[in-house]
């Protein structure tokens, strides 16, 4: 006999977002410049650089170091701790001196090579090996078969796109597209939960070798790559006060309506909505979200 109960689903409740607006309009800029890093301290780097290129002040090399360690830091814990502990593993230690970056962290995971898998076959290889960065994509990879959890057709992140504030894959995924196992696993996964997870790779080996993107800044705004993917913001100062004040940030893009999350949901098998707490936290966002599980009558 058919069970025709209907089935359950997961559907996304964030939390309202802080006022940022409302809490810089009308201050000085020295204090805005000081709170916008302590408010959003998960990516401190990249608010601080940010903040700075929208004023068009000179980069001197820092900000692209801080947001490099902040990248680091966000994704190695991924790798480490917060994924193996929802995936029932032993979370591991972050490698020596990973702040450094470089060579010495890129062969600290990968191997004596010091580079992230660059080729299909090299990322099953990676995989199936008992590195601390392979094990928990490996049961990502069993977790979620291909076509589960994904979000596909949403197009890339630019400065047009990002201020619309539609759907879009404002990610860390979208700056590696065209890597080639990238694209392998958007082939054979879809857009889903491995393809997301090993974009960090990717992105541990950018910001290991100063190669994350570079600010693009404009009329008193600024794109800055951050640890979930590209933030923007746009100031207007006058006469030392901060008089106009926007920011668009990946987690924008992930709840947007028809968004990643929203998509990924949707393709999550209704027998797999124990796997919710694991999607959200390779999705990342930066501002608390729950989920809840509803069955339509």
């Amino acid at each position: 006999m058919l069970d025709t109960r209907p089935a359950p689903r997961l559907v996304a409740q964030p939390a309202p977002g802080l006022p940022v607006a409302r809490l810089v309009l009308g201050k000085p800029l020295d204090e805005v410049e000081a709170l916008l890093p302590r408010l959003f301290n998960l990516c401190r780097g990249a608010q601080a650089a940010a903040v700075s290129a929208a004023l068009g002040r000179a980069d001197d090399g820092t900000a692209a170091a801080e947001i490099a360690r902040d990248v680091l830091r966000d994704h190695l814990l991924k790798l480490h701790a917060s994924w193996p502990a929802l995936l029932g593993l032993a979370p591991r230690a972050l490698p020596d001196d990973w702040r450094g970056g470089g060579h010495g962290l890129l062969a600290a995971l990968f191997g004596p090579d010091a580079e992230a898998p660059a080729t299909p076959a090299a990322f099953d290889v990676f995989l199936a090996s008992n590195r601390p960065a392979a094990v928990p994509l490996a049961c990502i990879a069993q977790r979620f078969a291909p076509g589960e959890a994904v979000s596909e057709g949403l197009p890339a992140p630019d400065g047009q796109t990002l201020w619309r504030r539609g759907a879009c894959e404002n990610s860390v995924a979208a700056r590696h597209l065209s890597h080639p196992v990238m694209r392998a696993l958007e082939t054979s996964h879809g857009r889903g939960p491995l393809w997301r997870a090993a974009a960090r790779l990717y992105d541990i080996e950018a910001a290991a070798l100063g190669r994350l993107p570079a600010l693009e800044v404009a009329k008193g705004r600024a794109l800055v790559p951050a640890a979930r993917g590209t933030y923007a913001i746009h100031m207007q100062v006058e006469n030392g006060h901060v008089t106009g004040f926007d920011r668009v940030t990946p987690t924008d893009a992930l709840l947007a309506q028809g968004g990643i999350l929203a998509r990924s949901l949707a393709t999550l098998p209704a027998e797999k909505t124990s796997l919710g707490a694991l999607l959200l936290d390779i999705l990342d966002p930066c501002s608390p979200v729950r989920l809840r599980e509803v069955i339509d009558a």
